[in-house]
């Protein structure tokens, strides 16, 4: 049984582009990963992705372009207001302006450069340089 799903996932991304994958099948598929995954899209870090159903489940088969170097989910969900993402910035990424963070606001999943624009907090999800 899976615990966390999203961990799971940013994990088998980072496995697949070490060792060299092209693609990789993303199962079980929830709003929230699809949701990271179209940011993730926007920013260069994957390729195309589409779901399709067969008949154990729905499931996402990712395209992936070789832009990950590190990946991961942030536990505890840390609570963040947007005067304090410099903080986070310094522990999870690996200098400023490389890398993001994501962020769940009450406006939808965005990165922590999008949270600061608007001037809006919310839950960190998980990392990506």
């Amino acid at each position: 049984m899976l615990n966390d799903p999203l961990a799971n996932v940013m994990s088998l991304m980072l496995n697949s582009e070490l060792i060299g994958k092209s693609e990789c099948l993303i199962s079980p598929v929830s709003k929230v990963i699809k949701e990271l995954l179209k940011v993730m899209k926007e920013n260069n870090y994957v390729g195309e992705f589409k779901e399709t159903e067969d008949s154990r489940g729905n499931y996402i088969r990712l395209t992936l372009i070789g832009n990950i170097n590190k990946c991961g989910v942030i536990k505890p969900r840390y609570s963040v207001k947007n005067t304090e993402f410099e903080n986070f910035e310094a522990r999870y990424l690996p200098a400023k302006g490389i890398g993001i963070l994501f962020v769940s606001t009450s406006r939808g999943i965005m990165t922590h450069y999008d949270a600061k624009s608007k001037k809006t907090g919310g839950r960190l999800l998980a990392y990506c340089y």
